[in-house]
Formats: structure tokens, C-alpha cells, sequence
């Protein structure tokens, strides 16, 4: 299988982090694949909510992939971390400046491979330390340096999507999504 876009999926993920990205994304008609790093489709949550993959690791080909995308959510970003593969592709895009976008703690991963030094990025609070080398901010929900873009938690699942889009199909489809979607930041009370 192959697709433009690929999530990744690992028991104990973050839903919201990876099924919003995806469901932006198949709005806009991007090419996106949900993609298993368990030997079967099914993949349960970090709230138990069970997830059909379209594909496992194994069966993907990943030479037309524009995007890596890394789900956050715990245990979740630790199998992901912990799987070899994973890691090796990850290298291999980012060292080729193809995208890598990771939010909440999977910006960790990243970190942990070297692939944010001097890069502007955010995670989940608490897990700035493990963002090796990379200047990290709370100011934003999503951050895209060069070929990284980070996302700081599932409450910022929405603005990652959309950078995401913009990154993928440009920023005009960013713009008429997030409209369509009626996005709109919520003011701070008063």
C-alpha cells in the first residue's frame, strides 16, 4: 500500500491526535493511511477506543510517503519510540527533508534521534526536557520548522491538522478547510 500521508498507530496512541489529523485530511481528499505498527489492524487507544487500521508497517511502501505523522498519547509514544523500523524511517525522512510532524509526547522521539537541534518545536508540558536541542515554545499549538512540524496536546489536535494540510497541499487548502470547519481560536474569557 501506499499512500501521501502516513499516521502511525500504536496501542495506548492518542485517538484524537491521530483520527483528527486524519479525518482533515480525507476532507481536503489528501492521500492519508492510518497505519499499524502492530502485526494486525486493530489498535486500542490509550482510552480504549478501538481503532481498524487501513494497513500494517510491514505492508506499507513508503517511497511516494511526503509525511511521517506521530500520534502522541502514552504508552502509545513509548511502542512507537520503541519500534525499530519506525525509528529507522523516521531517520531516513528526515535526513532526505521529507516531512515528520509528531504532537503532544511524541515530539520526544524526535528529539531522542537528534532531529530538533536548533529547531523551534513544542510537546506536551513535561516533556520539553526530552526535546533535545530544539527551542522550545507554549506560545503555539502547532510549530513547522523546515521539514518538522510539532504539536503541543490533544486540545491543539485542530491547528496541528491544519498545519499539516497547509504542509501537504498548500496554503490555500489550509485556509478554505479551516474554514469549512468553521475553526476558530477560543477567546480567552473575560
Amino acid at each position: 500500500m501506499k499512500s501521501k500521508a502516513v499516521i502511525f498507530l500504536a496501542n495506548g496512541c492518542e485517538e484524537i491526535e491521530a483520527l483528527t489529523v486524519a479525518d482533515l485530511l480525507r476532507r481536503a481528499k489528501s492521500d492519508v493511511a492510518l497505519v499499524s505498527i502492530n502485526e494486525t489492524t486493530d489498535v486500542v487507544s490509550s482510552h480504549n477506543v478501538h481503532i481498524v487500521a487501513d494497513a500494517v508497517f510491514a505492508d506499507m511502501d513508503f517511497s511516494e510517503t511526503k509525511m511521517l505523522i506521530l500520534p502522541g498519547g502514552m504508552p502509545g509514544t513509548n511502542n512507537l519510540q520503541a519500534y525499530d523500523p519506525l525509528r529507522k524511517l523516521v531517520l531516513q525522512f528526515a535526513e532526505e527533508g521529507k516531512m515528520v510532524a509528531a504532537i503532544c509526547a511524541a515530539p520526544k522521539i524526535l528529539g531522542e534521534l537528534g532531529l530538533l537541534q536548533g529547531k523551534n518545536a513544542c510537546c506536551h508540558p513535561g516533556f520539553e526536557e526530552e526535546l533535545k536541542g530544539a527551542k522550545v515554545s507554549f506560545d503555539y499549538p502547532a510549530i513547522k520548522d523546515g521539514n518538522i512540524i510539532t504539536g503541543r496536546s490533544m486540545g491543539c489536535a485542530i491547528p496541528f491538522g491544519l498545519t499539516i494540510l497547509g504542509a501537504l497541499e498548500g496554503e490555500e487548502v489550509r485556509k478554505e478547510m479551516a474554514g469549512k470547519i468553521v475553526w476558530m481560536p477560543i477567546p480567552d474569557a473575560e
